[in-house]
């Protein structure tokens, strides 16, 4: 039997969850997180599963009105600035592109860093949802410089600046935005699963 929730509804009987979970921008920028819900957060994201358990994921973070926001929040393209702003937390996610593999002399390049960090997002994004909470993932931000600012190594991938916040009322966004603010669906299931083969 589908899932009907959020306004949004499955094909078949997925956990709420996976429909709760969306990239809001309208933040309330009243809302301050705490650091219990903030490394709950975190811990979870760490439980993703990753490649010979490398677990390249690291998370840079800064809370809303502390000295080291500005250092992220100027990454952002100043469309994203425009909402992120109300955000109660902003987080660099990067991702090491080597891994010491079992019995290796030394690391050598990684295949999935990505992907496995992509699987930390999505951990994270589902606990900050379990919580109260909304994750939005950017990828409108400084990409060239991003690395220098945050000291992040040469053998580290930026992935992405994610805003965590509770959702505030859409009229602090333009209006375009307005009109996108709300959750959104999804291709037809039959679309994106192939038996075989791919198939366009």
């Amino acid at each position: 039997m589908p899932t009907s929730s959020n306004n949004r509804v499955s094909t078949y009987a997925v956990d709420p969850i996976f429909l709760d979970r969306w990239s809001p921008r309208a933040f309330d920028d009243k809302a301050i997180i705490s650091e219990e819900d903030l490394m709950t957060i975190f811990d979870a994201a760490h439980w993703a599963p990753s490649s010979f358990n490398s677990q390249p994921w690291r998370f840079i973070y800064a809370r809303r009105d502390t000295p080291e926001w500005s250092r992220l929040f100027n990454l952002l393209v100043p469309m994203n600035q425009g909402w992120a702003v109300r955000a109660s937390a902003l987080v660099v996610l990067v991702s090491a592109t080597t891994a010491q593999l079992p019995g290796a002399p030394s690391p050598s390049p990684s295949y999935s860093h990505s992907l496995d960090a992509g699987a930390a997002w999505a951990y994270l994004a589902l606990q900050a949802t379990k919580l109260g909470w909304h994750a939005h993932a950017m990828a409108g931000f400084d990409v060239e410089h991003a690395a220098g600012v945050l000291n992040v190594p040469d053998n580290f991938r930026v992935e992405t600046v994610i805003a965590i916040g509770r959702i505030g009322d859409k009229s602090v966004l333009p209006p375009p935005l307005q009109e996108r603010e709300q959750p959104n669906v999804r291709r037809p299931v039959e679309e994106v699963v192939m038996e075989g083969v791919f198939r366009p």
